[in-house]
């Protein structure tokens, strides 16, 4: 597996304003280096702990997102460091990122992640759901968070026409809360497996492990 020619293979057939989030989870520190040494600097982890781990070892420069799912106690440990954070899907989570960010006196960035697969397995909140949260008012007290966009995972199937069903709902989604809310930049869809699909939908930002990485082992 060539990590480098990987990673510069994907770099040079997606678009230029596209984001590659390289999913190092389960990854070794060298494959990450392999990587980092391209000149990549994006790299999602779906563990706190691990990521963590990782960013007080790794070069200072790595912007890390968090991709999975987030338990509220254990924001504080990525508060310091976490360029992003995809996949927030509550007021109450929102609430404890602001306080640790503002124990680093920074902002952090965050993707409200809506649910657009049908899998019982995915997270995320529904449309109106986040409409709430960005119009509430406790949303527009916080001042070391922001809402910069959206996230969302299609349906894991063969069918090309539901996946892009799926995207073009959250772009559509995504426009109509960009022309709301100012700080919308970014919609982050699409994995090893329909990246191709979602770029063609709109996606701003992709993540991609697998294709870069190989097969995980979770052993």
């Amino acid at each position: 597996m060539d990590i480098a020619e990987n990673i510069q293979k994907i770099k040079a057939e997606i678009p230029e304003e596209v984001t590659l989030v390289a999913i190092s989870k389960t990854k070794p520190e060298n494959d990450i280096l392999e990587a980092y040494n391209t000149g990549h600097r994006h790299f999602g982890e779906n563990k706190i702990q691990e990521m963590t781990e990782k960013w007080e070892r790794l070069p200072k420069d790595i912007k890390w997102h968090m991709v999975g799912h987030v338990q509220r106690n254990k924001v504080k440990y990525m508060a310091e460091y976490v360029e992003l954070i995809h996949a927030v899907d509550s007021l109450k989570l929102l609430k404890e990122i602001d306080k640790q960010a503002a124990k680093y006196d920074r902002s952090i960035s965050c993707l409200l992640q809506i649910k657009i697969a049908e899998e019982d397995t995915k997270y995320g909140i529904d449309v109106d759901t986040a409409r709430d949260i960005l119009e509430s008012s406790d949303y527009q007290e916080m001042s070391h968070v922001k809402i910069v966009g959206l996230m969302g995972m299609a349906t894991l199937t063969e069918k090309t026409e539901k996946i892009k069903e799926e995207f073009s709902y959250l772009k559509t989604t995504f426009d109509e809360f960009k022309s709301r809310y100012k700080s919308f930049t970014t919609l982050s869809m699409g994995m090893s497996g329909d990246y191709k699909i979602a770029i063609e939908c709109g996606s701003t930002m992709i993540r991609v492990g697998s294709s870069i990485f190989g097969e995980r082992n979770y052993n």
